[in-house]
């Protein structure tokens, strides 16, 4: 299944952004796996609660970052399209 505006991700249980202050910088922790996130995967994993839909998300990071909403969520169904096949992230219907 290929991720779409109308899709509402979520971070399945065990799965969790976290601060790492020892190095300065975020990963996404999951069963054993660890990912360190650069500052686009940061912005669209904060923005995930489980409720809103991609293009929800998207259109608020165009907003905040002064970018075309369309390549906004261009990049957030690409990037987390990838969490999705790793099974590092679900959806809702």
């Amino acid at each position: 299944m290929s991720l779409t505006a109308q899709s509402v991700p979520l971070l399945p249980r065990g799965v969790r952004l976290h601060e790492d202050k020892v190095r300065g910088r975020w990963v996404l922790l999951a069963p054993e796996r660890a990912l360190a996130l650069d500052g686009t995967g940061l912005a669209i994993l904060s923005e995930i609660d489980g409720k809103r839909s991609l293009g929800e998300i998207a259109g608020d990071l165009a907003a905040r970052y002064e970018a075309p909403a369309e390549a906004i969520l261009s990049d957030c169904i690409d990037y987390l399209g990838a969490l999705h096949e790793r099974r590092i992230l679900e959806t809702r219907p």
